[in-house]
């Protein structure tokens, strides 16, 4: 007979392993295992009479994972209290898997509970961890809608933190519309179940505001809400979120990364929806002020336009232009009187020059008793110019002579 493959990659249909080779193998593999510290929620726990042996089961609080524990019951003898369903717990040991069976478990060597101080520290560093990572900064949050459709309410089913949040809602402005999710908001499983209620809200286009609603409790009984996963699914929501955890002195993580936080579901109520009657004051007072303001800008534009109306341009519009249509008839008058002396002037002086001229001039020395004796069209001005038998032309006062030159005559002494 042929022996099987001394590894798994080798074997075949034809060459298959028997069970016990692969339950061998997986009993040295797992057995090479180091040991771990693990920390989860105890989910389940069976502690049978006379059994030395005690089965938990232990999940993590922040997805829906599990994993089969146990542990010598003297492990748990030690503690001060019986571990409970509920209960955080650490644990160190590590995986044995059982041949005859086939299964595999953790097996425990040590278990501690968490106590109060140490959960503390831890979320003061999960805390610290979104700080720095920017999920708490102020600038990251985003402000809420004035007057939201519809609000998203997240919270235990028949709670007061449900009903107290409708009450002042409502109260308030009576037509807001609420979508409410009911889900679990402590214990196991809470963190996952507030993630998905989450999730529906975030993804209906209608809810513009979404309200993380529980009374107040332990610490522990707030842990949901301290849960990374689900601060971190707050955070990454397109919808404004509002955390209202509690009372006043509790802080849960999620107050941190959520949009608005609110001391009590009382004031979440107040906060997502503004109140009518509020609102009803202010536009009435919004209205005496505009009221007031337009009464204030007519009578100022009224005092302006009397103020323009009394000035005397507009009071007596034809006045001036009558006055000045009298002073410019005066100036024309004037001008007239001017342009008439000047003339005057002109033609006197210019019939003192025609008469200088008349006195001065040929024709008065004509009528005299004077002539102008020309000789082909030459003034005659010597005797030589006309030698005898020259056509003369003689020119007095009244006329011109012809005449024929007999000869000349000489110049008395």
């Amino acid at each position: 007979m042929t022996a099987p493959p001394a590894r798994a990659g080798d074997t075949s249909r034809e060459q298959p392993w028997p069970v016990r080779a692969l339950a061998q193998r997986m009993t040295e593999y797992i057995g090479r295992a180091p040991a771990a510290w693990i920390e989860g929620q105890i989910a389940q726990i069976n502690l049978r009479p006379g059994s030395s042996v005690a089965y938990l089961t232990l999940r993590d609080p922040a997805v829906d994972m599990s994993i089969s524990v146990n542990c010598r019951r003297t492990a748990l003898d030690t503690l001060a209290r019986p571990p409970a369903e509920g209960d955080r717990v650490v644990v160190h040991g590590k995986f044995d898997f059982y041949p005859g069976r086939g299964s595999l478990s953790f097996r425990v060597d040590e278990l501690h509970p968490v106590g109060l101080g140490e959960l503390l520290a831890r979320l003061e560093r999960l805390r610290e961890l979104l700080r720095v990572e920017g999920l708490t900064s102020p600038a990251r949050k985003k402000p809420l809608p004035f007057l939201p459709r519809t609000v998203g309410l997240i919270t235990g089913r028949a709670s007061a933190a449900e009903s107290d949040v409708l009450a002042n809602a409502r109260a308030r402005w009576p037509a807001v519309v609420f979508r409410i999710v009911n889900t679990a908001v402590q214990g196991s499983g809470a963190a996952a179940g507030l993630i998905d209620a989450l999730a529906t809200l975030d993804a209906d286009p209608a809810v513009e505001v979404i309200i993380l609603a529980r009374g107040g409790g332990s610490v522990e009984d707030l842990l949901p809400f301290s849960d990374e996963t689900l601060c971190r699914a707050v955070a990454a929501c397109r919808t404004p979120v509002v955390s209202a955890i509690g009372h006043e002195p509790d802080h849960p993580i999620v107050d941190d990364v959520a949009d608005v936080r609110c001391s009590t579901p009382t004031d979440a109520g107040k906060r997502v929806v503004p109140d009518a009657v509020a609102e009803g004051r202010a536009v009435d007072q919004l209205q005496r002020r505009a009221r007031r303001a337009l009464s204030g800008w007519v009578t100022t534009e009224q005092a302006r336009l009397a103020s323009l109306t009394n000035r005397p341009v507009l009071r007596d519009p034809h006045g001036p232009l009558l006055r000045r249509s009298d002073e410019v008839a005066a100036v024309v008058a004037r001008i007239r009187r001017d342009a008439d002396r000047t003339l005057d002037a002109a033609e006197a002086m210019v019939r003192h020059r025609r008469a200088q001229l008349t006195a001065l001039g040929p024709a008065a020395t004509l009528s005299r008793g004077y002539a102008v004796v020309q000789v082909d069209g030459a003034v005659l001005r010597s005797t030589d110019q006309a030698p005898a038998g020259s056509a003369l032309r003689i020119r007095v006062a009244d006329g011109a002579v012809l005449a024929v030159s007999s000869g000349t005559e000489p110049a008395p002494g």
